[in-house]
């Protein structure tokens, strides 16, 4: 007997999307990924993974260091919302990994569409480091 599922004939290769967001955006979470999927990716989205640093039952840093792990695997990063101190260094990883960063804004809670660079909005915390993106 043969074992089948659909499952077996759905193999086109799709890009691992690293979604990097700030905590105010954990509300999104949910979102984001669809957005990610509906746009032909797959997404590495850490709130989902993680949760809220596994709701603070680890060192905050061992989450840190699995996001990194996960922007390293993955084929590009796409950033939503303002940039947070923790966004910027993803950002600045993925730029010396030489990966694809995108950039989205997110309208009334609702609508996310992609902005250029020169577009991203800082958090209070990172705004004088504009230049690093």
């Amino acid at each position: 007997m043969t074992f089948k599922h659909k499952s077996q004939q759905l193999n086109k290769g799709k890009n691992l999307v690293y979604t990097a967001m700030s905590k105010h955006l954990f509300y999104f979470r949910s979102y984001i990924s669809k957005f990610v999927i509906e746009n032909g990716g797959v997404p590495l989205n850490p709130f989902m993974i993680f949760d809220y640093f596994l709701l603070d039952t680890v060192d905050r840093n061992l989450v840190r260091e699995g996001n990194n792990n996960l922007v390293k695997r993955a084929d590009e990063l796409w950033v939503f919302g303002a940039v947070s101190d923790g966004v910027l260094a993803e950002i600045e990883l993925a730029k010396s990994l030489k990966k694809n960063i995108r950039y989205f804004k997110i309208i009334k809670s609702k609508d996310i569409v992609e902005i250029e660079k020169n577009e991203v909005d800082m958090e209070e915390e990172t705004e004088k480091f504009f230049d690093k993106l």
